[in-house]
């Protein structure tokens, strides 16, 4: 689920978070970045249930009107085809969402269903809705295509579900769009009578350890790192250089001479990218010559080791 740019934005705003505080207990942060992450899990399988709740709600809802004194014929024989749909069945059916959910203590639409009944209702006023639903018959693929659009253009952009997330967990702020991708991707490829299983947070140990491994090395070496590019920025004191500028710099001085397995174009396109998110206008053409400058200084003093074909 996570790639290497989102866990390098993660290392980003703890170190700048750190200097915020002005704290430098290194176990504390550390501890903040991993639980930062792992949190990214629990709004994946939060946001993966609004599907699973929002089905519920609506049988609750049809056997509630099944029992109206008054009860319209549509009401008595309801159209079952949203609760029938295959996709939302293999959710409801899946061990490893089950799993995952009980063990991460996932309980967030139990003590807060007015916002998964505001989610139902937006979902049954919608053309996506309205349209499957009136449908003679419909196949799997439509199924599934169905609750793909349905998340990504009623549910996932809902403002208040959005604001709920948000003052929920401030840190989720960046972490919506990643998790709200994989699972799109998730329910695109769905395939017809497999088992749901849900994504790792990972890739691998590797992509784990590079959180960890990166936050260190930059912050047990910021006094260093520095050195490298302040001789490299004579029109800037460093005092008037932004703060995630530094930071950035850091980070990717960091990878370029710890991280033999990282290809040089891969640092400077990443960290570039960040800059031009998080950081001032003119952030990422500064930062862009000062790498260029210190990748051409590092490799005449050849401080820079590579490991694999193509990796410069």
């Amino acid at each position: 689920m996570l790639n290497r740019r989102h866990i390098r934005v993660k290392v980003m705003q703890t170190i700048y978070a750190m200097h915020q505080s002005g704290s430098d207990n290194l176990e504390k942060q550390e501890k903040f970045l991993t639980a930062s992450l792992e949190n990214i899990l629990d709004l994946y399988l939060i946001m993966l249930t609004t599907l699973t709740e929002i089905r519920k709600k609506e049988i609750d809802y049809i056997e509630i009107s099944k029992k109206k004194h008054l009860a319209t014929a549509e009401e008595r024989n309801p159209n079952l085809r949203f609760i029938n749909n295959s996709v939302l069945l293999a959710l409801e059916e899946s061990n490893s969402l089950s799993i995952a959910i009980e063990d991460r203590k996932i309980n967030n639409w139990s003590i807060n269903d007015d916002t998964i009944l505001m989610l139902l209702q937006a979902v049954k006023q919608s053309d996506l809705y309205l349209n499957y639903m009136d449908k003679k018959s419909v196949t799997f693929e439509e199924e599934r295509f169905f609750i793909a659009d349905l998340f990504s253009e009623v549910i996932a952009p809902n403002e208040k579900l959005y604001s709920y997330l948000e003052d929920f967990k401030l840190t989720w702020v960046d972490d919506i769009p990643v998790v709200n991708t994989e699972i799109l991707k998730q329910l695109k490829k769905f395939s017809k009578d497999e088992d749901f299983r849900i994504s790792k947070l990972y890739k691998d140990i590797e992509d784990r350890d590079f959180a960890a491994t990166l936050y260190r090395k930059t912050v047990l070496n910021e006094d260093k790192l520095a050195k490298e590019f302040i001789d490299k920025t004579p029109n800037w004191d460093i005092e008037r250089i932004a703060e995630l500028d530094t930071i950035i710099l850091k980070m990717a001085i960091c990878e370029f001479l710890n991280f033999p397995s990282i290809p040089l174009k891969v640092t400077i396109n990443e960290y570039l990218e960040l800059a031009k998110e998080y950081s001032t206008p003119k952030s990422s053409v500064f930062i862009n010559g000062i790498l260029d400058n210190l990748v051409k200084q590092f490799q005449t003093e050849n401080r820079i080791k590579k490991i694999g074909r193509g990796l410069l």
